[in-house]
C-alpha cells in the first residue's frame, strides 16, 4: 500500500468538491476540502500537503490569487486548476502563474485522478534525481546547484522563479544541444500540449534578462533559428 499522500481540494460547489474528495479518498489519498481561497491559503499554512487542486472562481479570494500566493511560498506545491474556464487565454495564464496542469470543467474522474498519478510521479522522480545529483555544475561563470536550487552568475545569487530555475537546470545539463519549444514543454513543465509553446519563449526571455550581459545579444541561452533553443557548450570547470 502507497505512503498515504495530502491533496487539498479548494472547490466551492459542494458537489464537485464532495465528488472529488471521495474519488481520491477511494484512492487511498488523505484528502482536506475548503470552500473558499481565504480558508484555503490559511489551512496551507498549517501542514505540508503533496498537492493542491485548484477551482478558479472561488467565493472572496479567487483562485488566480491563490495560484500567485502558493507560488510564493517557500516549499513547492504541485497545483491541479480544474475550472469552468476553458479558453485557451485561461489555460495559459494558469500555467504562466505556475500550475502543473490546468484541467476544463465539465471533466471525467478517470482523467483528474490519472493527471494527479502523474503529477505527483514527475514530483517523486524529481526528488529522487535531485538526492542523485549532490554536485554543483558549472558552465562559465554560471554555478547552478540542484540540491539547494540556487544559481550563481559571477558569484552573484540569482533571483529565479520555480520555473525559471528548472528550465536553466535542464539547459545547462545538456549544453550544445537543441531543443524546440515542444521538446523543452515536455522535459520542463511536463506537457505536450498545442498552443502553449509561447510560455517556452515567455520564460526564455526572462530567464535571459536575468543571466545575459545583453539579452539582444545572448551568450548562454542560444536561438538555433528555425529549430528551437540550446545552452552554449562553455567550459564545465571543476
Amino acid at each position: 500500500m502507497q505512503d498515504e499522500r495530502h491533496i487539498m481540494v479548494i472547490e466551492d460547489d459542494p458537489h464537485i468538491s464532495e465528488m472529488l474528495a471521495l474519488n481520491l479518498r477511494n484512492e487511498g489519498y488523505a484528502v482536506a476540502v475548503e470552500r473558499d481561497g481565504e480558508s484555503g491559503l490559511a489551512r496551507l499554512s498549517q501542514r505540508p500537503y503533496e498537492l493542491l487542486v485548484l477551482d478558479l472562481m472561488l467565493p472572496g479570494v479567487d483562485g488566480w490569487h491563490v495560484c500567485r500566493e502558493v507560488r510564493r511560498m517557500p516549499r513547492y506545491l504541485p497545483i491541479i486548476i480544474v475550472s469552468a474556464k476553458g479558453t485557451e487565454t485561461d489555460r495559459v495564464l494558469g500555467l504562466e502563474l505556475g500550475a502543473d496542469d490546468y484541467l476544463s470543467k465539465p471533466f471525467s474522474l478517470p482523467e483528474l485522478i490519472a493527471r494527479v498519478r502523474a503529477v505527483l510521479r514527475r514530483m517523486a522522480a524529481a526528488a529522487e534525481l535531485a538526492a542523485a545529483l549532490t554536485g554543483v555544475i558549472r558552465r562559465g561563470p554560471l554555478v547552478v546547484d540542484p540540491v539547494a536550487r540556487e544559481a550563481r552568475l559571477a558569484g552573484e545569487l540569482l533571483t529565479l522563479t520555480v520555473r525559471e530555475f528548472e528550465l536553466l537546470l535542464f539547459f545547462v545539463r545538456h549544453p550544445g544541444r537543441v531543443f524546440n519549444r515542444m521538446q523543452l514543454l515536455e522535459q520542463v513543465w511536463g506537457y505536450t500540449h498545442d498552443g502553449y509553446e509561447h510560455t517556452v519563449n515567455s520564460h526564455i526571455n526572462r530567464l535571459r534578462n536575468k543571466i545575459e550581459p545583453n539579452p539582444a545579444r545572448p551568450t548562454f541561452i542560444l536561438t538555433a533559428w528555425g529549430v528551437g533553443y540550446r545552452f552554449a557548450d562553455l567550459e564545465a570547470t571543476p
